[in-house]
């Protein structure tokens, strides 16, 4: 919260008088952030804009593709967009919309409201043009509702709001009408099954200049938009934030009040019921371990990061746990901010301390940023940030993404999925990227949609972020590497590959006598992958903990039955730990043992296999979040994906056909588009090649490296 002005009184400075030591923090701004200031840039004619292909970011795994693009997919050169909201087609993860401020000229603020879609989960989007020509809008917000209409809300340069309906994947909008609302507005829709089922829920800033309705800051509309009730106030005035309901519709809307700088998280009991006008009967004050900050060095006309607020609907044991987390300037300093979180486990009546999200060093010359979250089905936290930690000057950015699978309590690594970009670059007249950054989280990734300059301009981009790292990623770059054993010397050795070429080598560690490596995984979940060791004669395991391809520690694992091999790994009880899956070659059976690090905590019947098919991989092919099985019969060669739910086998589709030269080797994510691929071996040539899958489909064919004499490849 913004730390009360000094009071120079005699009496004050007695009662605390390390008071005059706490540090002034500047007010944040209760006029309008967004106005009209400029006339619409005269454009070029259609025919003469300058275009370029669309851009394509890629850092290791993860690839970031643009987004506010033109109608056949383009790059227009001279424009600027920012503060992109994305919106995801529950019935269908591949159909996405993402809205943006579209400033269609550098040389003028003057912006409108732009929209793209995508039919093919991202790779590819396609902008039909602004909602409306040289109508002023901003502050885009998307939503979806559980038949997948796409809504998109939007501030009008009177400060009124308007909202807008695709029945077509946001491939086209038409107006609904007049949605009140004021600057920085807010929604949300309630696809639960309470009683406000198909609810819309509106909150804005209190701002006089920018709130029509004397301070009142939130409406509600039955109808799906169609109408509004008349606004009303919010308790202690959230301004800034977001809302979100609940698994039974209760209402929650965090936000700072721009007078005092204190963060609230405000519930409403009864805004589910159409037939009264909603109350609020709760509201708590949230420490967040800092202040919202505006007008700071890194984004000088805009905030460094909104209060975001979202609400576990899972069903599991977080069911209906309240997340808050913001881009906050840590108490006491004046420069730099942190992503800090927090959580209530009893309905927003109380919260946990703050804790810092990004794990670097504490440093208060960097920034971390745009900080937002967004809750997946099963569960999932998923925040991304903007993160200054690898710049020198302290300024450039790069996208960095962190998740936590216990509702909060831990997180892990942070990892850096996009490039480095300036983001001063390409301001359109407005010293800002925006306020802004969006995430919509499925069970299988994170969707995000930012702004970032790697085109030299203002531009979207989206990315799909899958939660875990590739199991034998060991150098960081979230690629998948080759880890080979010599069964002559028993030493160890990895490949580090960038897609299908490799790129670096290194040694690893060296198995004592009569063991043998079985299987690869981060057992102990601290971002590298370990050894999971196996004694034919004893039928024990052993876990040996790397960091890289450095040995730190072992530990024992479970002991394994006779007539059982240890065949793959996968989380299928989605705790966040890979299990182990089991073999019977005799009988065809499977058991998963669900794994805590080295400690076996639990076990279950997987599927029986049919005859003559083995085990040849365990991946999440169709990208619900749920580990499948990869058959492989050595016989003719062919494949069948066997979807599950956790330990249940629910559905299968054959899979391509492996060329009679090769063997199935095992599955990996070679080109980082969060799919799960076929690693093919010639064992007479010692070649290796990729083939890209899509779910159960390959796309294309690629070589790669050729295996050494003597060696045998361990995984992936």
């Amino acid at each position: 919260m913004l730390r009360l002005r000094f009071l120079a009184t005699v009496s004050l400075l007695l009662a605390l008088p390390a008071f005059s030591q706490t540090v002034a923090r500047k007010p944040l701004p209760t006029g309008p952030l967004e106005k009209y200031d400029n006339p619409p840039a005269v454009a070029a004619p259609v025919p003469f804009l300058a275009i370029s292909p669309p851009a394509v970011s890629r850092l290791g795994a993860y690839t970031s593709y643009q987004a506010n693009v033109d109608a056949n997919g383009n790059n227009t050169i001279g424009d600027a967009a920012n503060e992109p909201s994305i919106c995801v087609d529950p019935t269908d993860g591949s159909k996405m919309s993402i809205g943006w401020r579209q400033f269609d000229s550098v040389t003028s603020n003057f912006r409108e409201a732009g929209s793209a879609y995508t039919t093919n989960g991202g790779t590819r989007w396609i902008a039909p043009g602004v909602l409306q020509n040289n109508v002023f809008r901003s502050d885009p917000v998307l939503n979806s509702d559980t038949s997948g209409r796409f809504f998109y809300l939007a501030l009008l340069q009177n400060f009124f709001d308007d909202l807008w309906r695709s029945i077509t994947g946001g491939q086209s909008w038409s107006r609904i009408g007049p949605a009140d609302g004021g600057d920085k507005e807010w929604f949300t829709i309630d696809n639960t099954n309470s009683s406000g089922h198909g609810f819309q829920y509106q909150c804005w800033s209190s701002d006089p200049e920018g709130n029509n309705f004397g301070g009142k800051q939130f409406t509600r509309s039955v109808n799906s938009g169609l109408s509004w009730m008349n606004p009303i106030n919010i308790p202690n005035s959230p301004s800034f934030g977001t809302l979100d309901v609940d698994s039974v519709g209760n209402l929650f809307i965090g936000g700072v009040n721009l007078i005092s700088g204190r963060i609230w998280c405000v519930r409403s009991s009864n805004a589910k019921n159409a037939a009264v006008v909603p109350t609020f009967d709760q509201s708590t004050a949230v420490n967040l371990g800092g202040d919202i900050v505006f007008s700071e060095p890194i984004n000088p006309e805009g905030l460094v990061g909104q209060v975001f607020l979202a609400v576990d609907r899972s069903g599991t044991s977080t069911n209906n746990n309240v997340y808050m987390l913001a881009s906050v300037q840590p108490s006491g300093f004046t420069n730099g901010s942190d992503v800090m979180f927090v959580r209530s486990t009893d309905a927003g009546r109380t919260f946990s301390a703050p804790r810092r999200i990004n794990d670097d060093p504490v440093n208060h010359s960097k920034w971390h940023w745009f900080g937002t979250l967004s809750v997946a089905p099963n569960g999932r936290i998923d925040v991304v940030w903007f993160d200054t930690r690898n710049a020198a000057n302290n300024t450039n950015s790069q996208l960095f993404y962190s998740y936590s699978i216990d509702g909060g309590r831990s997180w892990s690594p942070n990892v850096a999925v996009s490039n480095s970009f300036n983001p001063f670059v390409g301001y359109p007249n407005q010293n800002k990227i925006g306020d802004y950054i969006t995430v919509v989280s499925d069970n299988a990734s994170a969707n995000v949609a930012y702004a970032a300059t790697f085109n030299g301009e203002e531009d979207i981009y989206y990315i799909r972020i899958p939660p875990v790292l590739p199991a034998t990623d060991f150098n960081g770059d979230a690629r998948p590497d080759f880890l080979f054993y010599n069964p002559s010397t028993r030493q160890t050795a990895v490949w580090y590959l960038d897609n299908n070429v490799v790129v670096g080598t290194a040694a690893g560690p060296t198995p004592p006598s009569g063991w043998q490596i079985v299987a690869v995984a981060d057992f102990n979940r601290d971002g590298s992958p370990d050894y999971l060791l196996f004694n034919a004669a004893s039928r024990r395991t052993v876990i040996w903990h790397l960091s890289g391809a450095t040995f730190l520690s072992a530990d024992r694992g479970p002991t394994l039955p006779g007539g059982w091999e240890l065949v793959a790994t996968g989380d299928f009880n989605a705790d966040g730990y890979p299990d182990i899956v089991l073999f019977n070659a005799a009988t065809g059976r499977t058991v998963i043992w669900f794994m805590r690090d080295a400690e076996r905590v639990g076990g279950s019947a997987g599927p029986t296999l049919p005859a003559g098919w083995t085990l040849g991989g365990v991946a999440d092919f169709n990208g619900d979040g749920n580990p499948d099985y990869l058959l492989f019969n050595p016989g003719t060669h062919g494949t069948v994906i066997w979807y599950m739910s956790r330990v249940t086998h629910t559905s299968s589709r054959p899979g391509p056909t492996i060329l009679p030269s090769f063997d199935l080797m095992g599955v990996a994510d070679f080109d980082g588009n969060g799919r799960p691929d076929y690693l093919l071996y010639n064992s007479v040539t010692h070649q290796t090649a990729v083939w890209y899958m899509n779910n159960n489909v390959r796309i294309s064919t690629a070589f790669g490296p050729t295996l050494p004499a003597g060696w045998n490849l361990i995984a992936p």
